[in-house]
């Protein structure tokens, strides 16, 4: 189903969105060209860290883009998107009557799906109106205890209750891998199924990669995370939203982990990495998985280990790779994120979520140096 609708797109209205996102161009400033057709295109969610970047994508490539949310941002984007105000749960508000109806739409993108029933809710309402529904999970729905390699066929994380929807550290996996198969048995090869690891980039709201990037960027001592040989992989926001702009636009079928860098690269390696873009004198302090947990220290991004026994976990990405994913380099990435990061409002920068109290580091520092 392609309705294949007209859709004028004015630059400057554009350019307003991207501002207002907070988030620089996903061209990097290059000219992007028009798709060869006008699609018409569902976001649920798109307010959030990778949604600004997928409308932006979309309007630049002349696409029509529709969002529904619960409208807590509203005239994000101005008046170059449709705003639709709900609630993934029917309980709630008004629920998913906005999305009720006859209309149609090229494809949906859902970016807010955690609880199964809103997911099941959504696909089934979607169902039959909608030419491809793109879900985006993540690779913590892999069962990790079962195997260290992850294609995208690797053993998913059971849901041993059914009734459980609040999302905790324990339950986020569970609960995205039951949305998974969700979408996947109920939309067979209309289904797109993209599982990204750690996303980074300009306009990041968890301040996970951030918080390195900043931290190095300082200088002086750092505290490095534990498990340093651990394989570590992440995707560029950049880099993953047009992709998966691209991929509706061929109406690409399949799942695909969004996982990179292209070649593997361990903890010490993205310190190091990083380490390399800044002229300020750096020395890192490896700390063991015990002294972080008896001080209570999470190193963002870092704190979660795929198996308690520090042995690495990969995610395959060539599957991504051979349908267009390319991922930028860890310079890039760094030089992006320090910018849009320099860039925000002191109040922003002044309350980084869950970045490592300096007096903390201080504490781990003075431990290992004294040891």
């Amino acid at each position: 189903m392609t309705t294949r609708r007209d859709f004028l797109r004015i630059a400057a209205a554009a350019a307003g969105a991207a501002g207002l996102a907070g988030i620089s161009s996903s061209s990097g400033g290059a000219s992007v060209p028009r798709a060869g057709i006008s699609l018409d295109l569902l976001i649920l969610g798109g307010t959030g860290f990778i949604g600004p970047h997928q409308v932006q994508y979309a309007l630049e490539r002349g696409h029509k883009v529709t969002v529904f949310n619960r409208g807590r941002n509203p005239g994000l984007f101005g008046d170059s998107v449709e705003e639709l105000v709900g609630n993934r749960d029917p309980k709630i508000d008004n629920g998913l009557e906005a999305l009720m109806g006859d209309r149609t739409w090229d494809a949906v993108i859902d970016n807010s799906g955690y609880i199964p029933r809103h997911v099941r809710d959504s696909v089934q309402l979607l169902k039959g109106r909608v030419g491809r529904y793109l879900y985006i999970s993540t690779v913590a729905v892999y069962d990790t205890s079962r195997a260290t390699v992850f294609p995208e066929d690797g053993p998913l994380l059971p849901l041993p209750d059914p009734t459980v929807e609040e999302v905790t550290w324990e339950t986020y996996g569970p609960l995205k891998a039951e949305c998974d198969r969700i979408v996947q048995m109920e939309l067979g090869p209309a289904a797109t199924i993209i599982r990204p690891s750690y996303i980074v980039g300009p306009g990041d709201t968890t301040d996970r990669f951030t918080y390195w990037v900043e931290r190095i960027n300082r200088g002086g001592d750092v505290l490095a995370p534990s498990f340093p040989d651990m394989v570590i992989q992440w995707v560029d926001v950049r880099d993953l939203c047009p992709w998966i702009i691209n991929l509706v636009e061929r109406d690409t079928s399949g799942i695909y982990n969004a996982a990179g860098p292209s070649s593997e690269v361990t903890r010490a390696g993205l310190m190091w990495g990083i380490r390399a873009t800044t002229n300020a004198p750096v020395r890192f302090w490896w700390p063991d998985q015990a002294l972080l947990d008896e001080l209570e220290i999470a190193p963002p991004m870092l704190d979660w280990n795929p198996r308690a026994d520090g042995q690495s976990v990969v995610f395959a990405n060539e599957a991504s790779m051979r349908v267009g994913l390319d991922y930028r380099s860890l310079a890039d990435s760094t030089s992006g994120t320090l910018e849009w990061w320099n860039a925000q409002p002191a109040e922003r920068r002044a309350e980084p979520r869950g970045w490592i109290p300096a007096d903390k580091e201080h504490q781990a520092i003075a431990r290992l140096e004294g040891a």
